[in-house]
């Protein structure tokens, strides 16, 4: 018998909503905020306004698209953390409206194991190409880099992580000392291509085991930045495009020795990537040179699922209805968790 489900995602600035039936994608709809482009990031009092606006006329186009009645729902699943707690409340509780109305239950979804699950949805019910278990997974984005060991759906075990700041945030703090503009990440990653990654030498961590660390590279960065500055006040204009490149071809060196070693320790080579810097061209670029020269089986997101997104949720709660794991009526989001 079919089962569909209904996404709800609202953890930091994008509310979305998705319906999955059968892990076969029906319908994925996003209402970005633009308005955190003027502050430089986002400002978690106007990301929850913003979805309280967004969220009703969000979920009623998704579940138009998908052609199908609110009747037709198995389950309702969220996003019940990590992420910003404002924007998780809206969620949460329009969740739990909807589903007390329809007399469905409710799933919470575990946002960065999402990211992962992005992997298992299908566009097509011919769609084949997922990853076998187990497999290890880099997650990276402006919060978050993670390599996790996936044994199963429900199976996840961080193996390593940063210790301070993510690949994503190194990006974007340091486009905005550039002066480039909030995101940062894909405005590095456009002026990189037209760059010379061995402009400019950057400071690269020495942290045992498979964590990672960010906040020397950012240090070495900005010490890059004031060093020339002094004798040039137009450095940064004249070497935009050398300083991105240089930058992110650091940061992507700093992902992929680690995640080389423990595919090398773990003896796997069924390797996936997933999260908002999925979408850098340098890292899929990294991944397939690792593919062809270490024999690695890679799966890379479509560019609709490296951001926040609901169909990611989806497919992660239709898992958890085969195992029946509902979430109880009185669930409360949570900000910050590890897998």
């Amino acid at each position: 018998m079919s089962v569909t489900i209904l996404g709800i995602e609202s953890s930091c600035d994008d509310t979305s909503a998705a319906v999955i039936r059968d892990e076969v994608l029906l319908s994925n709809v996003i209402a970005s905020q633009a308005i955190h482009e003027a502050y430089g990031g986002v400002v978690p009092e106007l990301a929850s306004r913003a979805h309280q606006q967004n969220i009703i006329p969000v979920v009623a186009e998704a579940i138009k698209r998908a052609g199908i009645h609110k009747n037709e729902l198995d389950a309702i699943a969220f996003t019940r953390g990590p992420g910003l707690l404002g924007s998780l409340l809206v969620g949460s509780s329009f969740t739990k409206g909807l589903a007390l109305s329809l007399d469905v239950p409710m799933i919470e979804v575990n946002h960065l194991q999402a990211h992962v699950m992005a992997h298992f949805i299908k566009e097509n019910p011919e769609e084949k190409n997922q990853p076998a278990f187990p497999f290890l997974c880099l997650l990276v984005s402006g919060g978050n880099s993670q390599i996790i060991k996936v044994s199963a759906p429900d199976r996840m075990e961080v193996i390593g992580q940063t210790i301070d700041d993510a690949a994503g945030e190194a990006f974007d703090k340091c486009a905005k000392v550039m002066g480039l503009g909030y995101p940062g990440g894909p405005i590095v990653d456009k002026l990189a291509d037209q760059g010379n990654p061995k402009a400019f030498v950057f400071s690269k961590p020495h942290i045992a085991g498979y964590d990672y660390s960010f906040s020397g590279l950012k240090t070495s960065f900005l010490y890059t930045l004031r060093d020339h500055l002094k004798d040039d006040p137009d450095f940064i204009e004249k070497n935009k495009a050398d300083l991105c490149a240089s930058l992110q071809t650091t940061i992507i060196d700093i992902l992929m020795e680690k995640l080389r070693k423990a595919a090398k320790d773990m003896q796997i080579k069924e390797i996936a990537l997933a999260g908002g810097v999925s979408a850098n061209s340098g890292l899929r670029k990294a991944f397939s040179e690792h593919a062809e020269r270490y024999g690695w089986n890679i799966f890379i997101p479509k560019f609709a699922f490296t951001t926040d997104n609901a169909a990611m949720v989806a497919i992660s709660g239709y898992y958890k209805y085969q195992k029946k794991e509902f979430c109880p009526i009185d669930a409360i989001p949570f900000s910050r968790v590890v897998i």
